[in-house]
């Protein structure tokens, strides 16, 4: 729940001239109702904020140390701008706005959110502006500036209701906005036109998704009774109000004990007044929220004191009621500072937009008349000129592509005629020279046979001796006619292995002899296997390449 302070409107009685001076204070101001955005951001909307690890801790200690919430919510402004996240930064921005409003750092509080509404309007942001201006409305208020903060809340009601007509907004913001014009009405002592708003906050209740009892309403609700001295109900609505913040919001009681005690002083029961307001002061320096209610307090209290004739305290709270005013409200306070002639930056900075805007646009309708048929012969050559232009180069862009397209054409044409006639005259030397090798191997074999039958005659092993320096093994043949098969076909084994990634190296083999269309004889030779293993490789082969039968495989293989 966002801050929420209520003011309450003074009752007029005759004082002793002992504590004449509280009337020199202005108790209009003292009894200023902070009640900047109730249920702005508590309700839920199609908007969501995204959460952080810096908002989370200022949210859990905002009311315990200030001061490092303070420095996370900073922390968390800098995030959102380094991440370009516009929303969730205007949110950081209004959280800290409320966190220093709840501290009564009205100026700090007032500047960060016009810095927030500068940035929801560049960013076209309804939903931020309408809680901003919801906001602005109460911080107007603080220093009776009530056309402005009319004015504000207003902005805020309409621009919520188009957001709630179109399903980006929750009407609990609506009731929100009522709830506002209750307080405002009642500080001003318009305690009819309060009840009026006060009925509106419950039909517009009854439209929103959550129709469970709220506190914060039934609180004014009770206030009020009191001004009709309804005292016994007033009473009873606000400790029902009570019962509901020990559960959901305890800092609230503030608020809670500081109504009851104002309703009690006006029913005329002073000791009962005391206590509460004692213990609104008392739970004001365990919460570090609703700190206006300090001043207001010690008020209420050096007025009843006054009237129980215990003068001593009367002047101990009055005393520091005025303390406390200083130094809120004084010509040397911040808030002063920053607030009590308040410069509408937001307005002036769009006022003077419009005016730009408006005599560029006067100075464009004089020129206008003079120079249209001058840019409209210019425009009107340019685009003839372009056409023509366009067409000749289109033409001659496309003339120019023929030419380079059939050029291209017969390069490649004759570059493809070339490497066929480069690879078949490389292949075949490459068939030639294994077919040598093969040859050799016959040769020797015949020559082992013809040894080996006239044995007698000839010293074998001086001959064998011989021919094992000339033979080589079928390994060191098929290196040989590989490097050189590779050498000449270089993509043929890589495009094999891509396709066909499960060949071994017996297919890798075979695949290169059949490309050469060697024949199933040469190939044991060369590879030294024997005939029928050849077969059987080759079986293999087209069973890999999944070939029917009328598909020939030296085909297939000349055409990878």
């Amino acid at each position: 729940m966002k801050f929420l302070f209520n003011r309450q409107a003074p009752v007029k009685r005759k004082k002793p001239k002992k504590f004449e001076f509280i009337h020199s204070l202005n108790l209009k101001k003292y009894f200023t109702l902070l009640i900047v955005l109730f249920f702005s951001f508590s309700t839920t909307a199609q908007k969501t904020y995204k959460e952080n690890e810096y908002l989370r801790k200022a949210k859990a200690i905002k009311y315990i140390d200030s001061k490092k919430a303070i420095y996370y919510y900073k922390k968390s402004i800098e995030k959102y701008k380094i991440e370009k996240d516009t929303f969730n930064l205007i949110h950081s921005i209004s959280e800290l706005a409320d966190l220093y409003g709840h501290s009564v750092d009205y100026g700090n509080s007032y500047d960060l959110y016009w810095k927030a509404l500068l940035l929801a309007d560049q960013s076209k942001d309804d939903f931020s502006k309408a809680t901003i201006y919801h906001a602005l409305g109460w911080l107007y208020s603080f220093y009776q500036r009530d056309d402005e903060a009319l004015k504000y809340f207003t902005l805020s009601h309409k621009l919520k209701e188009k957001l709630v007509a179109a399903n980006e907004m929750d009407n609990g913001y609506i009731v929100s906005d009522y709830f506002a014009l209750v307080n405002f009405y009642r500080v001003n002592g318009n305690y009819k036109m309060a009840k009026i708003y006060l009925d509106s906050c419950y039909i517009s209740k009854q439209k929103t998704k959550n129709k469970a009892n709220n506190g914060y309403i039934e609180a004014e609700a009770g206030f009020l009774a009191a001004t009709d001295k309804k005292f016994d109900a007033a009473i009873s609505k606000l400790l029902e109000a009570k019962n509901y913040f020990e559960k959901n919001d305890k800092s609230y009681l503030i608020i809670i004990n500081s109504l009851l005690g104002n309703v009690y002083k006006m029913k005329g029961d002073y000791t009962q007044s005391e206590i509460y307001l004692e213990k609104s002061l008392a739970l004001s320096k365990i919460y570090k929220s609703h700190a206006n209610y300090k001043l207001m307090d010690h008020t209420a209290l050096a007025t009843v004191y006054s009237k129980s004739n215990k003068y001593k305290l009367a002047y101990f709270h009055a005393n520091e009621a005025m303390t406390l005013n200083n130094k809120i409200f004084g010509r040397k306070s911040k808030n002063n500072q920053h607030l009590f002639e308040i410069n509408d930056k937001y307005r002036i900075q769009k006022q003077k937009e419009k005016e730009l805007l408006k005599e560029q646009h006067i100075k464009e309708l004089e020129s206008e008349e003079n120079i249209w048929f001058l840019k409209s012969t210019i425009m009107i050559i340019v685009i003839l000129f372009l056409i023509i232009y366009g067409h000749q180069l289109f033409k001659n862009i496309r003339r120019k592509h023929l030419a380079e397209k059939e050029l291209l054409a017969k390069k490649q044409e004759l570059e493809l005629i070339k490497n066929s006639e480069i690879l078949e005259l490389k292949n075949k030397e490459l068939t030639s020279s294994a077919l040598q090798l093969i040859e050799k191997e016959e040769f020797i074999e015949k020559l082992k046979k013809s040894i080996t039958e006239n044995k007698e005659n000839i010293d074998s092993t001086s001959i064998n001796n011989m021919l094992k320096t000339i033979q080589g093994s079928s390994a060191s043949n098929w290196k040989e006619f590989e490097a050189r098969f590779t050498a000449v076909n270089q993509s043929f084994y890589k495009n094999l292995k891509e396709k066909y990634p499960d060949l071994g190296q017996t297919d890798l083999k075979i695949c290169a002899l059949v490309k050469l269309n060697f024949s199933s004889k040469d190939m044991s030779s060369l590879l030294g296997i024997s005939f029928e293993s050849v077969h059987t490789s080759r079986y293999r082969l087209r069973k890999k390449f999944k070939l029917d039968r009328n598909e020939n495989l030296a085909d297939f293989i000349a055409s990878l």
